[in-house]
């Protein structure tokens, strides 16, 4: 029974223990081994139908499923995968992707890729990771993988061989996975193998899809030390059943709702093979609570909004003990609305790739402070600080003074694979530049306030404006581009760009987008909007100042929002957007009209209240 985890001074009075004498092993195989043996028989995985709530799910007992990884380490060990080398997947979410992230850490280094990328951009992450087995869905398990298979191999010579999961054609190098990997031995690993802490475990790409892949390290340490600090701020335990349906190919779903759990004896409830992206798994999430007595309940801020247009009903969702969520902010009123409809806390928290897992989260026995990203977690380190233009730290933040928020502890990677994107990333002591803004209140909370580097995420998905602006700079009659993440109710923030054209130059806004739609591979990476402007907002030493491009788009949204409103109360309503000491942003909705103000107040917060940008009625 773990101990209450209300504020700050409890997470620091855990400290007090050393974390080495805390872990029960120092990498993940050995962690969910020791679980499997603890309890063969206990549910690892269940995985349901899709749109049929009521159907038999096909469980997986952690018994069977540690001998699943044993002999897929085996097998990718017999195949020529060592310590140090590479095997990547593309996956739906199955046990065979599961067994290949623990058996895979177990005989090498495991590099999951997002299937829906590009060709050409899977091909480079293959290349960036210097892969030599690659594991691919098959045509009955996922057609568009499998179509993309062939031309990968192509592109990949050195492909030691692939594995195709799930039944398909026979092809030359391609080894079927289910039939190869039953010869090997399911209770011991053959190589001999003692895992090292330090050893690289995994491989994560975490944004850029021009140029060179940007890939993230994880040791096993990491992952071992955020088995530790993630399960004891979210409370997993071998009673526990939780939601899952967050891709494997990031931390949130192969790490927060994966290892971690998996290490604490947890019941992973698989909603679909493609997980959230069903939409069946949201309209039915509250019976499959019901169903299959879901205790916690986790996901990103966009799939927890659409559960608000699911009433519950006379749904008995009494099993679930809270919910979290991260990867994205989780707007105020959602959050409110969430915890009325739960009757449970819900629990918000902060990492990164870079991380491993979550670095704060709001305490699980505190008081509700819906909004704030949560206090730094046992075993974890946060702090805002001042950083001078070369990115060095200057001073340490007062509180609620809004700084950059630096990350650090165990959990912290070491580096990129690619040195050059370690400048400016990894600071001295240690120190993780997230490239967020916040601010720590009195209590040790975290708010963030915005993000002093330029990442735009939607939905939880990562988008480097680069890739947007680079393509619009190759159109002839672009002088400057920008790009930045609008405001948007369910996405949290939709791309859109600014351009700037060139003297004499023309081009309409349509030509842009459409030149734009042609050249940028991924889909969720095309601007939902483009406007031409006359100057480009710049810093006294040229550089665009994307912060006034921010408040502009988000004028333009609340402004297109609130005109029905303005329109029925025949009133004048006036948005304007800008910097704030507490909320980095704030907006101010003017209003003049004889309505009664209580009245029209009440349509303009509906309206409003969907967003994470803090606004102010005048």
């Amino acid at each position: 029974m773990r101990e209450l985890l209300r504020n700050s001074g409890d997470a620091r009075a855990l400290e007090q223990t050393p974390i080495e004498d805390l872990l029960t092993a120092t990498n993940a195989f050995d962690a969910i081994r020791q679980r499997a043996e603890q309890d063969p028989d206990n549910i690892a995985l269940k995985f349901l139908v899709p749109g049929d709530v009521e159907a038999p799910p096909w469980d997986i007992r952690y018994g069977h499923f540690i001998a699943g990884c044993y002999q897929t380490a085996n097998m990718l060990h017999d195949h020529g995968l060592r310590p140090g080398e590479v095997v990547s997947f593309l996956l739906p979410l199955c046990e065979e992707a599961y067994c290949t992230i623990v058996g895979g850490e177990a005989a090498g280094i495991v590099n999951a890729v997002n299937p829906m990328l590009e060709d050409w951009q899977i091909v480079k992450i293959l290349k960036a990771a210097n892969t030599k087995i690659l594991i691919a869905a098959g045509p009955e398990l996922s057609a568009e993988i499998w179509d993309k298979v062939a031309a990968l191999r192509a592109e990949l010579p050195e492909l030691a061989v692939t594995f195709r999961v799930g039944d398909g054609p026979v092809v030359y190098g391609v080894k079927p996975f289910t039939e190869t990997r039953a010869g090997y031995p399911d209770d011991h690993l053959v190589s001999g193998r003692q895992i090292q802490p330090g050893e690289t475990a995994s491989y994560f790409h975490t944004g850029g899809t021009t140029g060179t892949p940007k890939l993230a390290q994880h040791t096993h340490y990491m992952q071992a030390t955020q088995i530790w600090s993630t399960g004891e701020a979210i409370d997993y335990g071998p009673g526990d059943s939780l939601t899952t349906g967050l891709p494997l190919f990031h931390i949130g779903g192969s790490i927060v709702c994966g290892l971690v759990p998996l290490a604490h004896g947890t019941t992973l409830v698989v909603v679909s093979p493609a997980g959230f992206r069903d939409p069946s798994t949201v309209r039915d999430m509250w019976r499959l609570v019901e169903r299959h007595r879901i205790t916690i309940l986790g996901t990103v801020p966009t799939v927890f909004g659409a559960l608000l247009n699911s009433p519950v009903g006379e749904t008995d969702i009494s099993s679930l003990r809270h919910g979290f969520t991260g990867g994205a902010p989780l707007p105020t009123e959602v959050g409110r609305a969430l915890i009325k409809t739960m009757g449970k806390p819900l629990l918000e928290g902060y990492g990164m790739t870079e991380t491993t897992s979550f670095v704060t989260m709001l305490p699980r026995n505190g008081p509700a402070a819906v909004g704030s990203a949560g206090m730094v977690i046992p075993h974890c380190k946060a702090k805002t600080a001042v950083l001078d233009d070369d990115g060095n730290i200057l001073r340490d933040c007062a509180v609620d003074e809004i700084g950059v928020v630096l990350m650090g502890g165990p959990g912290v990677t070491p580096g990129y694979v690619q040195e050059q994107y370690n400048a400016g990333a990894l600071l001295a002591d240690g120190w993780l530049n997230s490239g967020d803004l916040g601010r720590f209140d009195g209590d040790g909370l975290l708010w963030l306030t915005g993000r002093a580097k330029d990442l735009i995420i939607r939905g939880g998905h990562n988008i480097d404006p680069a890739v947007i602006e680079e393509t619009l700079h190759q159109h002839p009659a672009v002088e400057l581009a920008a790009a930045i993440g609008k405001p948007d109710s369910y996405a949290g923030e939709l791309p859109i760009a600014y351009v700037q054209l060139k003297p004499g130059a023309e081009a309409s806004a349509e030509e842009l987008q459409a030149f734009a739609r042609e050249h940028i591979p991924e889909r969720a990476a095309n601007p939902v909007n483009l406007f031409l402007i006359d100057v480009m907002p710049q810093t006294a030493v040229g550089k665009i100042f994307k912060p006034a491009l921010r408040w502009d788009a988000t004028e333009r949204v609340f402004s297109e929002l609130l005109a029905p409103v303005a329109e029925a109360a025949g009133a004048e309503i006036n948005v304007s957007a800008g910097v704030s000491d507490a909320h980095g942003t704030l907006v101010t909705v003017s209003v003049n009209s004889a309505r009664d103000r209580e009245a029209l107040a009440e349509d303009i917060n509906r309206v409003l209240s969907p967003f994470t940008t803090k606004y102010q009625i005048s």
